[in-house]
């Protein structure tokens, strides 16, 4: 019988997420020329959240991992939208910090940033269905909830 060499299919997606996933490994190694390959150099980024936690930014400008105390850890990196290179990484820093990074890429290469600190944040597309319809959009990505002692956080509601 003869085997037959089976090639896995690798979509856009899984693609998109794997480069995700190697441009937070290659930020907390310091590895600048993997982050300039991975990243346009004229990234789009938007931020919410108090300014002295625009901690991705001072990376990706090439600010050494040393001198940035926030080490970020990605607890769940997901694609949603498909076709559209949509992929979100969430994390916590402690019990105080929650933080979520909104990614879009374009042929492999990061072309925006939307960076959260401390906000909630719900992803609805209103152009196809997913997860649930809520007054006529649909809920695509939810950050995941956690127990914070000492209050809530805003929340905000992205549009793709």
């Amino acid at each position: 019988m003869e085997a037959h060499n089976v090639e896995p299919l690798i979509t856009p997606e899984m693609k998109n997420r794997g480069t995700i996933e190697l441009l937070y490994r290659a930020l907390q190694q310091g590895d600048a020329s993997t982050v300039a390959k991975l990243v346009a150099s004229d990234v789009e980024w938007w931020f919410h959240g108090p300014h002295n936690c625009q901690h991705m930014m001072r990376l990706l400008t090439g600010e050494p991992p040393s001198q940035v105390s926030f080490r970020f850890e990605p607890s769940s990196v997901q694609v949603v939208v498909p076709g559209h290179g949509c992929v979100i990484a969430e994390g916590w820093e402690g019990s105080h910090v929650y933080w979520v990074h909104v990614w879009k890429l374009k042929d492999g290469v990061v072309t925006e940033l939307r960076e959260y600190f401390n906000t909630w944040i719900t992803v609805t597309d209103y152009s196809r269905g997913a997860i649930g319809w809520d007054m006529g959009r649909c809920t695509v990505w939810e950050s995941v909830p956690r127990d914070l002692a000492r209050g809530s956080l805003p929340s905000l509601l992205l549009a793709i």
